[in-house]
């Protein structure tokens, strides 16, 4: 193996907020330098820059790159930005992901809001894994590939068709990445959150409280982005050498049947 001379990097979309905030700083915890992207203005995201690099201990341990994921362009001025780097890409986690706004009945549902979120849930993660390949391969420390679904893969929700559809897509996304990447040492996982307290349920609070007070959950609390980058953690630092294609539940147990 190639003297390793450089810090490993990261490369976390979405990640100005949230659970993708969360496994920014997780992973710059473990000392990697992180390339963060997202919509917010550079202004916004300066203090988290700053924490990251603080984090790693790296002057300059983070990059961000604005813009719309599902747009190509972005994903070129990310490209571009990894190959500014030294020492290749050795984690992409794919996070940014959006919901379905207002959360329109299934048989209300417009061709162009579906496509909306397919763009940014699906088609975006999947080109940006593909065009990143070539600099996972080039990695000198092993490389994983984690897409971060949610519970709505499995789990029909009639007011967020285009949601589940999507993130049941990178699902099949994964395996098909895992199966095609696993002789090179590449791991791909799903990653699958539950209720995870952030801006994106913050409308619905109300609601999940009820369901948990009433028993939904195993483990009766809501999810934390940190819970979603602690698992992270466990996949990068190596602890599932003979896995790939697997997913990760950290969902409280909803996965679970039970009667």
């Amino acid at each position: 193996m190639k003297e390793v001379k450089d810090p490993p990097l990261a490369l976390v979309t979405g990640s100005t907020a949230g659970i993708g905030r969360a496994i920014a700083l997780e992973l710059a915890d473990l000392g990697f330098r992180v390339l963060i992207s997202g919509r917010r203005p550079e202004e916004e995201v300066a203090e988290l820059a700053a924490e990251i690099s603080e984090r790693n201990k790296l002057t300059k341990g983070c990059r961000y790159v604005r813009g719309d994921i599902s747009k190509p362009d972005t994903r070129k001025k990310i490209a571009e930005e990894i190959k500014s780097f030294s020492g290749g890409l050795n984690v992409l986690v794919n996070n940014a992901g959006i919901t379905t706004e207002g959360r329109r009945d299934i048989l209300e549902l417009e061709e162009e809001e579906m496509l909306k979120v397919f763009q940014v849930n699906l088609m975006a993660p999947f080109s940006l894994t593909r065009d990143m390949v070539p600099m996972l391969r080039k990695s000198t420390l092993p490389s994983y590939i984690i897409n971060i679904s949610s519970i709505s893969a499995y789990t029909v929700s009639t007011n967020r068709a285009d949601y589940c559809i999507s993130k049941a897509g990178l699902s099949m996304m994964t395996e098909l990445f895992a199966a095609r990447l696993g002789a090179e040492g590449i791991g791909v996982f799903e990653i699958r959150p539950g209720i995870i307290k952030t801006d994106m349920t913050e409308g619905v609070t109300e609601k999940y409280d009820r369901l948990i007070d009433e028993g939904l959950l195993p483990i009766p609390r809501w999810g934390l982005p940190e819970d979603i980058a602690r698992a992270v953690s466990g996949i990068v630092q190596g602890y599932l050498p003979y896995s790939t294609g697997d997913v990760i539940n950290v969902d409280g147990g909803f996965h679970i049947r039970r009667l």
